[in-house]
């Protein structure tokens, strides 16, 4: 079953410079990499040691900022400008290596780190993918 964000790439009729599937599968990872992150800050917050996560909570939250802009740029066609859309892939591929790699740090303690660390390799993987498919 295809997901809504590429029933929606479908309904638009003019033609996209993109591949609707990888594009689809993009903005998903952006969106899941967003939640898994704002739930990782928030987590981060509920643990007794608090202050040595405030680093976490920062990444993770800059992650999931950066995260939701690009899965919005991206479902937007009209007018489109590949230029501002590469910009925003690779700070966003940026962004989630550095939270990843500032989650899985913490992840042996927090399963919640481990998890949103996964999220941002995969997010980090389908950002730089698409990249490599944009001239």
């Amino acid at each position: 079953m295809p997901s809504t964000t590429k029933s929606m790439l479908d309904t638009y009729l003019e033609s996209i410079n993109l591949d609707r599937a990888r594009l689809a599968a993009v903005i998903d990872a952006l969106n899941a990499c967003a939640q898994a992150c704002t739930a990782c800050a928030d987590a981060c917050l509920s643990e007794d040691m608090v202050a040595e996560l405030t680093k976490c909570v920062r990444t993770n939250l800059d992650c999931a900022d950066i995260c939701t802009t690009t899965a919005r740029v991206l479902s937007r066609h009209t007018g489109y400008d590949a230029n501002i859309s590469r910009s925003l892939l690779e700070a966003c591929a940026a962004a989630c290596k550095a939270c990843g790699d500032e989650c899985a740090g913490h992840a042996g303690m927090h399963e919640h780190c481990r998890v949103c660390a996964d999220a941002c390799r995969a997010c980090e993987r389908a950002c730089r993918d698409l990249l490599a498919t944009m001239s």
